[in-house]
């Protein structure tokens, strides 16, 4: 699905997202859900990861390699921010508490998230830089992908259980 909204709009939204570090689909799903329980807003921030983990797959295979990167960056961001909130029951407001926060899921969940994450970011700059090759977007997807798809299955099965 998709909407156009007038340029000067977008402008607007693409430069106070650049200013808190955010893609767009993250800080319109802050705006969303400014006032939601952390556990609903984990669970939405995982439907929107998921969603931007096979958007940045049919990225790849239009060879769009900018989306590719800023997508999967994106869904890597709103895993974490999910797993916080799930957690925690609190919201990530920063890069800085990102980065943070990635040592503590590397911590529970192993060193490999360390490996997911240091591509993710790599993607991320990317993003502005202009510099990754698609050979750089295939090499980060299936380590990502480990992440949103763990994290989701932590989320799923404590949902179960809490319910």
């Amino acid at each position: 699905m998709s909407y156009v909204i007038p340029r000067r709009l977008y402008e607007i939204i693409r430069r106070e997202a650049d200013k808190q570090d955010l893609t767009i689909e993250e800080f319109i799903l802050e705006l969303a859900l400014s006032d939601d329980d952390p556990h609903k807003r984990a669970i939405e921030y995982m439907k929107v990861a998921e969603e931007l983990l096979e958007q940045a797959e049919k990225e790849i295979e239009k060879r769009d390699i900018l989306q590719a990167a800023e997508k999967l960056w994106g869904a890597t961001a709103l895993a974490i921010k999910a797993y916080v909130a799930w957690k925690e029951r609190r919201v990530i407001r920063s890069h800085r508490e990102l980065w943070e926060n990635k040592n503590t899921l590397k911590r529970e969940l192993g060193e490999w998230v360390q490996d997911a994450w240091m591509h993710a970011h790599g993607l991320h700059t990317c993003f502005y830089e202009n510099w990754c090759t698609e050979e750089d977007i295939r090499e980060a997807l299936p380590r990502i992908k480990k992440l949103i798809e763990h994290i989701s299955t932590i989320l799923r099965n404590n949902s179960r259980h809490s319910s």
